[in-house]
């Protein structure tokens, strides 16, 4: 089965090959599965949804980067797609590593750290592999957090990544995640269909 090109981009992005800040505007199909999405490089933006190209570069000023991510343009597309526009979010992505990394990691004296914290690991947008993490606040800033963002690399194989959008605003897990080797990649809003 042949990759979704939104899939291919991701990847190479999260292995250090972004696409080019060239001020371009991509328009691709949707990627299938429950949303479609905006994607916004440094420069370069990616429209993953079925709607005419032509559509998409005229309700975008000309030279205007800004008018990417601005509601107006995201409230535009989700009239288009005929649903409501989901949170704007950082893109951060690592490559697999492998449990031998993960027991290098220093541990805190948390007690039973399976009633602390949550990792749920799956696949996302044009079927990269995600993960979230949800840590209970009597174990926050004991490095859990870090330890869970960790684990979620050993979940897929060599040569691949995982991903994690978190608001930009929660500075606690953009932390966790650069800490366990996360990256900033870009940006996305996702156009959840409706059922």
């Amino acid at each position: 089965m042949t990759e979704h090109p939104l899939a291919v981009m991701l990847l190479a992005a999260a292995h250090g090959d972004h696409p080019p800040p060239d001020g371009f505007v991509e328009v691709m199909p949707s990627p299938g599965g429950p949303a479609d999405a905006i994607v916004d490089f440094t420069a370069h933006l990616v429209v993953a949804a079925d709607v005419p190209a032509d559509d998409v570069l005229n309700a975008l000023p000309t030279g205007d980067l800004s008018a990417w991510t601005h509601p107006s343009f995201q409230l535009w597309l989700a009239e288009r797609l005929g649903t409501k526009p989901g949170s704007r979010d950082l893109v951060m992505a690592a490559p697999a590593t492998d449990h031998a990394d993960l027991e290098l990691m220093p541990r805190d004296d948390l007690g039973d750290a399976e009633e602390l914290g949550v990792l749920v690991v799956g696949r996302g947008l044009a079927g990269r592999m995600e993960c979230a993490f949800e840590v209970e606040p009597a174990a926050r800033h004991r490095g859990l957090g870090r330890r869970l963002a960790l684990a979620a690399r050993t979940f897929v194989p060599d040569g691949k990544a995982i991903f994690a959008q978190v608001a930009p605003g929660n500075v606690a897990s953009v932390r966790a995640l650069l800490s366990a080797g996360f990256r900033p990649i870009g940006g996305e809003v996702l156009f959840a269909r409706q059922t």
